[in-house]
């Protein structure tokens, strides 16, 4: 099983960009499955999570009202659209997926997922 991320770059704050996870190996279509990030010295947090069937999504509060998790089970993948994007979000952005057909709240939980990408940096300067 393969995930891989794509679309992280280097933007000036207020920008956007739209992160996609590509899954391989499996197909994640009834799992529950999200956007993590981290820091160097931080511990990886979760920054947005989406349900199997798309209709039920979880932010962390700073991301609120600014970015979008979203999912294409046809095609394998989910996305991460990241709207007004402030110097604090700069980080190394993960997908992961949970390889059980776990319930929504739990999937809030990082200890849920499985399955890794290699991350993306993500830098936005002031």
């Amino acid at each position: 099983v393969l995930l891989v991320e794509s679309g992280g770059g280097l933007v000036q704050a207020g920008d956007s960009l739209r992160l996609s996870c590509t899954a391989s190996g499996r197909t994640f279509k009834n799992n529950n499955v999200g956007w993590f990030r981290q820091v160097p010295g931080r511990d990886r947090e979760l920054v947005a999570m989406i349900n199997w069937s798309g209709d039920k999504t979880h932010y962390t509060d700073p991301v609120k009202g600014r970015f979008t998790i979203s999912r294409d089970n046809d095609k394998n993948m989910w996305f991460l659209q990241m709207d007004k994007l402030k110097p604090e979000d700069t980080a190394v952005y993960y997908c992961a997926a949970d390889s059980t057909t776990g319930n929504y709240y739990d999937a809030q939980d990082i200890r849920e997922y499985d399955y890794w990408g290699q991350g993306t940096q993500v830098t936005v300067s002031s």
